[in-house]
């Protein structure tokens, strides 16, 4: 089955999208208004980070509600994250029953944090896609037996909304991104 894309989902996946930044709304933190500082930080400054970073913290919640956080290798390509894990992990479980999560970059001084919505990709030709990136990105040398569908998932994450902070102008650069 091939996924075909929506004009919404070539936009979002295009260099030229910017989705609206605005800075959050966080009392009791000092933060300026959005024209002093540093201002709102570019979502270029957001992809450079998404990009490099080497691990992400992936958060779902268990069908009680309790919350789960668990650190993924990903890459991030075409406005959206992308990881796999074990079929049957407890993150798989949790996505499966309910598709959204938070995710963060590796650097906590200088974060990226995203709140999104998974979806599962079983569609070889693009898992290879993926395959290659992660190979590319981590220096590893898996086979396709990695993003086999019936043993593990693979998840494309595409955010809703996220949220950046550039820890050497604490009060000047927190910047909400909505897609």
């Amino acid at each position: 089955m091939t996924e075909h894309r929506s004009e919404a989902e070539e936009r979002r996946s295009s260099n030229s999208f910017e989705p609206r930044a605005e800075r959050p709304y966080m009392p009791g933190y000092g933060t300026l208004p959005p024209d002093q500082g540093t201002g709102l930080l570019p979502w270029s400054w957001a992809e450079e980070r998404l990009t490099a970073s080497h691990d992400y913290w992936v958060a779902t919640v268990w069908p009680d509600g309790r919350p789960h956080l668990m650190p993924v290798w990903g890459m991030w390509q075409e406005m959206a994250l992308w990881f796999s894990c074990s079929g049957r992990s407890r993150k798989t479980r949790n996505l499966q029953a309910n598709p959204r999560c938070t995710v963060s970059t590796d650097r906590a001084a200088d974060p990226v944090v995203m709140e999104g919505v998974t979806e599962v990709i079983s569609d070889l030709d693009l898992l290879e896609q993926v395959l290659d990136r992660e190979n590319a990105k981590y220096g590893t040398d898996y086979t396709m037996e990695l993003f086999d569908p019936a043993v593990n998932t693979t998840f494309r994450v595409r955010p809703v909304w996220a949220f950046g902070l550039d820890s050497g102008d604490f009060t000047g650069s927190p910047t909400r991104w909505t897609f």
